[in-house]
């Protein structure tokens, strides 16, 4: 699965994919049921593991084209830019309401992918109008963070190479990553331990 997924993002979302379609796959007529028209109901998305709010909603509406209203991160910025322009730790409570009513009507894919692209271009041509949301965090620094760490073990898995050289460069966080990836079930027990010896 490392393999399959390597460069694709958060190696978490591939597990959790793939327990999310064992599950379905092994429930068929539970989750994909006719009176959902054998769509997935968000009751069920949620069920999923890994699936949260944001994602069931946003199957909701780019796999099905049902209504629903998204926030996330340029959605934020486009609604923030217009209707809070002068107003700091603005919450997405208030933001929802403006987004409901504006979605009325709207064809739900293409209005959330209008959004999305609207609320990136003002990202790259303003400051960051999301800086002034109350959920607004600026990312870590990649450079020596865990992060930066986690992923080259496991491209070095994926590459069938040693992870020596991943141990060499990151001497301080190499066991702490190698834990963490671990204890969310990425790499085996058994894998850990002959990665430790190597």
């Amino acid at each position: 699965m490392l393999k399959a997924w390597n460069g694709l993002g958060y190696n978490r979302r591939a597990k959790y994919l793939h327990e999310a379609v064992k599950r379905l796959s092994s429930m068929p007529n539970v989750m994909l049921s006719p009176s959902h028209g054998n769509k997935i109901a968000y009751e069920d998305l949620r069920r999923l593991p890994g699936v949260g709010e944001y994602t069931a909603k946003a199957m909701r509406v780019f796999a099905w084209d049902e209504p629903e209203v998204l926030i996330e991160t340029n959605i934020r910025a486009a609604f923030i830019h217009h209707f809070f322009p002068h107003t700091l730790d603005v919450h997405d409570r208030a933001i929802l309401a403006y987004a409901k009513e504006a979605a009325r009507a709207q064809d739900p894919r293409e209005w959330h992918w209008a959004l999305m692209d609207y609320g990136a271009h003002l990202k790259k041509t303003l400051l960051n109008p999301s800086r002034k949301s109350a959920h607004y965090a600026k990312q870590s620094k990649f450079e020596g963070s865990l992060r930066q760490v986690r992923g080259a073990i496991v491209r070095a898995i994926a590459q069938d190479a040693s992870v020596a050289e991943v141990r060499r460069r990151f001497p301080d966080r190499f066991e702490e990553a190698l834990t963490a990836l671990a204890c969310e079930g990425l790499i085996g027990r058994q894998r850990i331990s002959g990665l430790r010896r190597q």
